[in-house]
């Protein structure tokens, strides 16, 4: 049974025997500390013959080699992930011409564009969990002496993190690169997110079916994870920013040759990591986690984020709250112009130097720490001195004296919907307050058929809400771009929306997810009702319901938890181990 989160238990991990570090043979540094336990001596002879018949050529190798995980999230019918894993194979091959042995394995995925809006995405946020168990169980039982991760889609990049403080062998992560802009020769540049805020507007009539259509075939042209500041993105340029990739790892592009270079560098960087005995642990620490919000941050990043990044604190066993989120988005302002609330794309950063740029930039501004250690044995800063400088004539990046906004667009409310936290995405551009009469929904499916019809008054200000959609209740907490989508394609700038649930990287407007405790919990968004008032306050941080404390409670006496969804199968599991979305809706937070 999960905990209250009253205090937390450091983790309890199994403990592998190795060969000391600084250990000598024949001159020569050991860099197989863990995999010698299997390849020296006549201890485990079925696993060598094992060995020898996966690709161990001769005894020296057995012996001597390194042996190095190659993780891929890769899988077809997804843009995100189906190249990766041509680059796993780039990077077994550079591992093996310095000597090492590379192991490539695959862990799963789920597209957070395919699943939107269907029952599929209740299956998107445990995947990252997945990984994260995947990747920690092959390396741990192979015996791996290191991990190369190669992530696409949202819940690759926190899921290969969480898995590297786990097991804390050094690791790097290889980000596999945004996909390009789409272009439609009837609307002009589109994107994923384009193809959401045009169902919107196709179901009020803005749009036509053949213009929908045309977005549709143009918005993904090839590879690579979605091109806005979405999750995919907003995560990794946060974990760049912590120091767990190489420089640029964020920004170079999927089909680009410097993605494949990367490849090659990553295998020579994880050489340094074994020789310096750099190891995940170090690296991620309540600083660089801090770097990682600075960034998401300063470049509109998604509320995702909130989630991964307190549960990446979890995995490390570092203490990191909703009250850090807000701390940091209150001294951190909004700098760039963006997709989905601003003008460009990632893959248009390469343009001004890609992230290092940014980073030595924010460096500079005093807002990132630039002596954090990193993946390459250099300090942050270091790695970053080299990059061009930002342009001051570009406008893609606002200089600190005019931001798009002066604190962080991502704000933790509490309130009385919301006693143990709320995640908001406000931008300014939608304003910073909204009150409006509720309107409940007990799942995404009756909104959505609700804006289908048209029948969301565009001149009454309406608070939509959409509940029993959290972690539990979901289960697994849907992402809902899909409605936040259609309300923006469709001009209803007299709506907010929230949820128990979350929102895509690509969703955008006056919106409020991550409500605590959620429904399912009985929570007090369980019993709001249609007509009644809720006030979204981004200046005071609160989201709160007209309604008395007296009343919540004899509403509360009178309300009984519905059963369920699904009790077998992955999402029973998740349903009944995940704990809520304000500790980063992790699955093993026990009591002992």
């Amino acid at each position: 049974m999960a905990n209250k989160h009253s205090e937390k238990e450091p983790s309890r991990l199994l403990e592998f025997s190795s060969v000391p570090y600084g250990t000598m043979k024949s001159g020569k540094l050991v860099l197989n500390r863990f995999s010698s336990i299997l390849t020296n001596g006549h201890d485990f002879p079925g696993a060598q013959a094992m060995l020898y018949a996966a690709g161990i050529e001769n005894e020296e190798q057995m012996q001597n080699a390194p042996q190095v995980g190659v993780a891929t999230m890769w899988f077809e019918g997804n843009p995100c992930n189906m190249h990766l894993l041509d680059l796993g194979r780039t990077v077994k091959q550079a591992l093996e011409n310095q000597g090492f042995k590379g192991w490539q394995f695959n862990t799963i995925g789920v597209s957070d564009a395919i699943t939107m809006g269907n029952q599929g995405m209740r299956f998107s946020l445990q995947s990252r969990d997945i990984i994260a168990d995947s990747i920690e169980t092959t390396t741990c039982a192979q015996h791996h002496d290191a991990n190369i991760s190669i992530a696409g889609c949202d819940k690759n990049m926190p899921g290969c993190v969480i898995a590297m403080a786990r097991h804390n062998r050094p690791s790097l992560m290889v980000y596999g690169g945004s996909i390009k802009g789409g272009h439609s020769e009837r609307i002009g540049p589109v994107n994923i997110s384009t193809c959401f805020e045009a169902h919107g507007a196709f179901m009020y009539g803005k749009l036509s079916e053949s213009d929908l259509e045309d977005v549709v075939k143009n918005a993904c042209p090839g590879p690579g994870g979605c091109g806005g500041m979405y999750t995919a993105n907003t995560m990794a340029t946060g974990i760049e920013a912590m120091g767990l990739t190489l420089p640029g790892s964020s920004t170079t592009t999927a089909e680009s040759p410097a993605k494949l270079r990367e490849c090659v560098r990553a295998a020579e960087a994880i050489k340094i990591c074994m020789e310096k005995d750099i190891k995940p642990r170090d690296l991620i620490t309540k600083a660089s986690l801090e770097n990682a919000l600075v960034s998401t941050m300063v470049m509109c990043g998604s509320t995702n984020s909130v989630l991964h990044y307190l549960a990446i604190a979890h995995s490390a066993d570092i203490e990191f709250t909703l009250d850090d989120i807000q701390r940091v988005s209150n001294k951190v302002p909004v700098l760039a112009d963006l997709k989905p609330s601003g003008k460009y794309m990632v893959a248009d950063l390469a343009d001004i130097g890609g992230f290092p740029s940014v980073l030595k930039f924010l460096i500079h501004a005093g807002l990132i720490n630039g002596d954090i250690p990193t993946v390459t044995g250099k300090t942050l800063r270091e790695n970053v001195q080299d990059a061009p400088s930002l342009d001051p004539g570009q406008d893609m990046i606002r200089p600190l004296s005019d931001p798009i906004k002066e604190s962080g667009h991502i704000r933790i409310l509490r309130g009385n919907l919301a006693p143990g936290g709320a995640v908001a995405k406000i931008t300014g551009k939608e304003g910073r307050r909204f009150t409006g009469k509720a309107m409940v929904f007990d799942k995404e499916e009756d909104l959505i058929a609700k804006l289908h019809d048209g029948k969301i008054d565009p001149e009454e200000n309406t608070v939509l809400c959409v509940r029993y959609e959290g972690p539990k209740g979901g289960p697994g907490m849907p992402e809902q771009l899909k409605s936040s989508g259609a309300i923006m394609g469709a001009g209803l700038r007299n709506v907010a929306l929230i949820t128990d649930g979350r929102y895509s990287g690509a969703s955008h407007g006056f919106i409020v997810g991550h409500i605590v405790p959620e429904a399912q919990c009985g929570g007090p968004i369980a019993v709001l009702k249609d007509g009644d008032i809720v006030t979204i306050d981004a200046e005071t941080n609160e989201l709160n319901m007209d309604v008395s404390e007296e009343e919540i409670a004899v509403r509360l006496s009178k309300w009984k938890a519905p059963r369920l969804k699904v009790n077998r199968g992955t999402l029973g599991k998740y349903a009944y181990l995940v704990g809520d979305a304000s500790h980063g809706a992790v699955l093993d937070m026990f009591d002992s």
